[in-house]
């Protein structure tokens, strides 16, 4: 099984740490991963959140993304032979402005190798929300828009349908991002009934088998205290597997400590004989 960690960030991300990418690709190496893919947010239309504070620490600026992406291409080649580093970004799922997103893929199609397609904005109190910014403000935001958890899964599972079917058009690598995200704050958060998440993930696995589009097995949700687990279930993973469904770990590293964080728990889970 080749060790690669398919979803990092850098220090272009305006949520994360300021620390140079050598921290990151080095540690990598020392924990004996051979590819690495750098997938930083990209720029996000202006506006899209109400909050202007929060929506300058999303993601970078338009103007920074061709230094990001030079960056990377720099990373790639200062690394090789000691690393293969791949050139990514960890896209979103914009529903009404998926032109945005469509215009960066053409831009930089050449160059990117990987995309992790993410949903982590929906319809919420006064324009877009982030389903991962504070449970306080899920609460105030989503919970209080949609008046209960089982229609705020239906419409996040909606858009991660849609987010597929839009994926799977992409001519690079592609995979759906932290497929359960919307858990994050599930311990702080009126609980979400499981068999209605796994329904949905059900009616998902279809949609993945049939396109191209891998999941991000995304260890992330074991390091938040307010979720204790990570972004995939273990039966939906061990689904995944069955189907052929391409199944890539992501520790979602913010921070160079993060590299390689739940590495174990998803070598286990690949480890597991399929029935």
């Amino acid at each position: 099984m080749l060790k690669w960690d398919g979803h990092t960030h850098t220090r272009f991300c305006y949520h994360g740490s300021d620390a140079e990418q050598s921290l990151y690709l080095d540690r990598a190496i020392q924990l004996g991963f051979e590819r690495y893919t750098i997938s930083e947010h990209p720029p996000l239309p202006a506006g899209l959140v109400p909050d202007e504070k929060l929506f300058a620490e999303l993601a970078m600026p338009m103007e920074e993304l061709p230094a990001y992406m030079a960056y990377a291409k720099d990373m790639k080649q200062r690394y090789e032979g000691k690393l293969e580093v791949t050139v990514g970004l960890e896209l979103d799922y914009l529903p009404g402005q998926l032109d945005f997103t469509g215009r960066i893929v053409d831009r930089w199609q050449q160059d990117l190798e990987d995309v992790v397609y993410s949903v982590h904005y929906l319809p919420g109190v006064g324009g877009t929300r982030c389903i991962d910014y504070t449970a306080d403000d899920f609460r105030r935001n989503l919970l209080a828009h949609y008046g209960t958890m089982d229609a705020v899964v239906n419409e996040y599972y909606d858009h991660v349908e849609e987010a597929i079917r839009w994926a799977a058009k992409l001519p690079m690598r592609k995979r759906l991002g932290h497929i359960n995200l919307i858990e994050k704050f599930r311990q702080e958060l009126p609980e979400i009934d499981e068999a209605l998440v796994r329904r949905r993930l059900e009616g998902i696995l279809p949609l993945l088998a049939e396109s191209s589009v891998g999941i991000d097995v995304n260890t992330a949700g074991l390091r938040v205290t307010t979720c204790g687990k990570p972004y995939v279930p273990e039966w939906f993973l061990a689904e995944c597997r069955k189907q052929g469904i391409p199944c890539v770990y992501g520790s979602d590293s913010h921070k160079p400590e993060h590299v390689g964080f739940g590495w174990e728990w998803y070598e286990r889970q690949m480890s597991v004989k399929l029935g």
